[in-house]
């Protein structure tokens, strides 16, 4: 009986000790794995990310700088403030390796509205559902409804919108703005 009972705490302690030890590492890690800057994209963006940085680090020393920074607006025909470029390197609270690039794009991502939530936006100014809203419409909507659009960034929406007679396609917009130009493209 008394061999009964140690045999019993015996298997109860295996056990205990099999689950804590084993599975508890295992969340622990898969925890921290979901942290990870990398797990916030597909590995196709990872790559577009890093074609983007290796573009941008002008002197290929794995770090952006002010001066990359520089570099890369000059070869875009674009001379940028001093200010301008101090605010954007600013903007990283370390200096800008590829795995802080990443995390920068990252927090600007989980910020965006899901494509379904956007489209949903849309269409309340689109009785007809025809996947469009009158130009003119928007514009003014756009300028006087939330978060009011200054006349700067109206020309912005509007330099890279579909438009067809007038009408601005945001199903068309909605995608790109979600899934980026190639994506469209090759659907």
């Amino acid at each position: 009986m008394a061999s009964e009972k140690t045999e019993k705490k015996k298997k109860t302690k295996k056990t205990e000790g099999d689950s804590s030890s084993g599975s508890g590492k295992t969340k622990k890690r898969a925890q921290r794995a979901t942290s990870n800057v990398f797990s916030m994209f597909d590995q196709r963006q990872v790559q577009e990310f890093k074609e983007a940085f290796t573009l941008i680090d002008q002197d290929r020393d794995g770090f952006i700088s002010k001066e990359d920074l520089a570099g890369m607006f000059d070869s875009l025909g674009r001379v940028p403030k001093d200010d301008e470029l101090n605010e954007m390197v600013g903007e990283a609270p370390a200096p800008i390796n590829f795995t802080m690039f990443l995390t920068l794009f990252g927090e600007r991502f989980s910020g965006s509205d899901p494509e379904d939530a956007i489209l949903n936006a849309f269409k309340l100014f689109d009785p007809e559902n025809s996947g469009a809203v009158d130009c003119k419409q928007l514009k003014e909507l756009v300028q006087c409804i939330g978060d009011r659009f200054n006349s700067k960034e109206v020309e912005q929406l509007f330099a890279s919108a579909p438009v067809t007679k007038g009408k601005f396609d945001y199903k068309a917009y909605t995608h790109t703005l979600t899934h980026g130009e190639e994506e469209l493209e090759t659907n």
